[in-house]
Order: C-alpha cells, then sequence, then structure tokens
C-alpha cells in the first residue's frame, strides 16, 4: 500500500484505555498535506472532533493526537494502525494520562468501499 491510497473517510469503531473498554463509533477523514504528511480529522460519537498530523511507512500509519476533553484537560496520545487492506485499518491508542494498565482500540473500515468493489 502506499501513502496515495490512505486518503478516505473511515468509519470507525472503537474501545477505550479503561477497563470497561466502553465502546464508541465514528468517523476517520484522512489527507495529505504539501509534504504527504497525514492530516487526521477524528468525529467520535457525533461530538468530539480531533485535527492531528501522522506519518505512514511500511502499511503502518502513526497518529500524534491531543483533544480537549469535556473537563476542558488537554489529553494527549498516539494512535498507531496497521493497514490490513486498502479500505481497512486496524489499530491501538493510547493517551499520556489514560490508565497505563490497558490500550484503546479501532476498527476502520472506508466509506463506500463495497459499492466501489461492485462497481
Amino acid at each position: 500500500m502506499t501513502i496515495k491510497q490512505l486518503p478516505g473517510t473511515y468509519n470507525i469503531v472503537g474501545s477505550n484505555q479503561d477497563e470497561a473498554g466502553v465502546a464508541y463509533k465514528g468517523t476517520l477523514a484522512l489527507t495529505l498535506d504539501a509534504n504527504n504528511r497525514i492530516i487526521a480529522k477524528w468525529l467520535i460519537n457525533n461530538n468530539q472532533e480531533q485535527l492531528e498530523t501522522g506519518f505512514f511507512k511500511d502499511n503502518i500509519l502513526v497518529i500524534n493526537f491531543n483533544y480537549k476533553g469535556d473537563d476542558d484537560a488537554v489529553y494527549k496520545g498516539v494512535a498507531v494502525y496497521k493497514c490490513l487492506t486498502q479500505d481497512i485499518l486496524e489499530g491501538f491508542w493510547s493517551e499520556k494520562h489514560g490508565n497505563p494498565l490497558f490500550l484503546g482500540a479501532e476498527r476502520c473500515f472506508r466509506v463506500g468501499a463495497q459499492r466501489e468493489a461492485i462497481n
């Protein structure tokens, strides 16, 4: 897979970095900047937006992120995805102040992938 194949919108299903592993859904939009760096925009549960940058090598996508929580604190972390196919990403993430005993997890599915495969 090449970096040029990554851009697109993905539906995500994930679980949080805690013992309960609370599930969430959202979208992840990936684009490239002028220097072929990844620009990632998450929208989690229709209310939490994150805009971050990352890099890609050997089918591994790494994105450093931060966001402002409901408590107005800023949370920082890193997400790592393995590109299983051009349309499916599988990853895990960790926040600096998250529970160190657990990792968050996400699976991402390219929007419209099935329609494109049929056509």
